[in-house]
């Protein structure tokens, strides 16, 4: 079926519509990724969609069709960890899964984190920023990142870099404004076999993030409901979560007292320099350098709110890995390794890398 015709079947008023199947998902977004569509056949589909609402079975279908066209980094690389954070970013608080990553990696863990820079409609602060400024980068080349990951236990690696056609559906982001399934898709392509910790929004999204992780061949997983959609535990209450092990979802609820890492406010940028108009967090030299210098403070064992929740998520990362059974041996295994040094280690082996 062409686009056009699906297009059909999806239209708010229709009486024939209905959901996509997985084939048809999986060839709706094969078409679009391929550019034979225009941009505005391609954003009523979108808009469509997000109308209508995408079920377990169009998201896996999409992520199909996006995993058969991308060159993906470290397939086969044992006791890894897939990190896939909102690829957009965020606006006010630090996107922490850098810190996290690292002292994970730290803790034996192999971590790689699927990023971009300025994604539109949010163009927000991502691990691509921290990382830019912490002078070690992501990398748009795959099997860079896959040498970075085997050799210091940590690497970055661009969405874009790995599935190019993205960045021809940028300048229609822009315009659409709206988060649209193409940002659930960039946080399913990780490796197929890996260990994942996705971030989920607030709401049904969460069931739906991991079922679609479940059915894409990754044994070990954990959804969470971070701030701002992102994969760190909140500090100031609890978070929720859905695990993945071995086919069977648990509900998890992150409690930060029960670890001693509770607070009565969340990690915060300072707004002292705000987006110029048709900007956004991510395109600002001075909040990059906020969300770097925040990092960087956790990674030297500066105590606080932003050590705290890089502590959880860390923890979470851990157990998701299957090197801890518990979230409470995660913790314990992620405060040794920031305060032996080993994650500040990881950083330095990463720069010497990168450099």
């Amino acid at each position: 079926m062409s686009l056009r015709d699906l297009l059909r079947v999806i239209g708010p008023g229709q009486k024939t519509m209905r959901n996509l199947t997985l084939e048809e998902a999986q060839g709706a977004f094969e078409i679009i990724l391929s550019g034979t569509e225009s941009n505005s056949r391609v954003t009523a589909f979108l808009v469509s969609l997000k109308a209508k609402g995408t079920t377990v079975e169009e998201l896996r279908g999409f992520a199909a069709a996006a995993r058969g066209r991308a060159d993906v980094p470290c397939a086969g690389v044992s006791g890894l960890v897939t990190l896939c954070p909102p690829t957009e970013g965020q606006e006010t608080t630090p996107p922490l899964e850098v810190a996290a990553g690292l002292i994970a990696a730290g803790a034996g863990a192999r971590v790689l984190i699927l990023t971009d820079r300025c994604v539109p409609p949010k163009r927000g602060l991502t691990a691509a920023s921290v990382l830019e400024h912490l002078g070690c980068g992501m990398t748009w080349d795959p099997r860079e990142c896959e040498e970075w990951v085997v050799k210091a236990r940590f690497g970055a690696c661009a969405v874009s870099g790995m599935l190019p056609d993205l960045l021809k559906l940028r300048e229609l982001r822009e315009e659409v404004g709206i988060r649209t399934v193409l940002s659930t898709v960039e946080k399913l392509l990780a490796p197929p076999g890996s260990s994942v910790v996705v971030g989920a929004y607030p709401g049904p999204v969460l069931g739906t993030a991991i079922e679609v992780v479940a059915g894409l061949d990754h044994p070990r997983a954990i959804a969470l409901q971070g701030p701002e959609g992102g994969l760190v535990p909140m500090i100031g209450k609890r978070t929720r979560g859905i695990e993945l092990i071995e086919g069977d979802l648990v509900a998890i609820n992150v409690e930060p007292d029960d670890f001693g890492l509770g607070s009565s406010y969340e990690p915060e940028l300072p707004l002292f320099s705000l987006p110029a108009e048709g900007q956004g967090a991510g395109d600002t030299p001075g909040l990059v350098k906020a969300a770097g210098e925040a990092t960087l403070e956790v990674i030297e064992g500066k105590a606080g709110s932003m050590r705290n929740a890089a502590l959880l998520g860390a923890g979470l990362i851990l157990k998701t890995s299957g090197r801890c059974l518990t979230l409470a041996d995660g913790v314990d295994e992620a405060t040794r390794s920031l305060e032996s040094g080993a994650a500040k280690t990881v950083l330095e082996q990463l720069r010497s890398l990168a450099g």
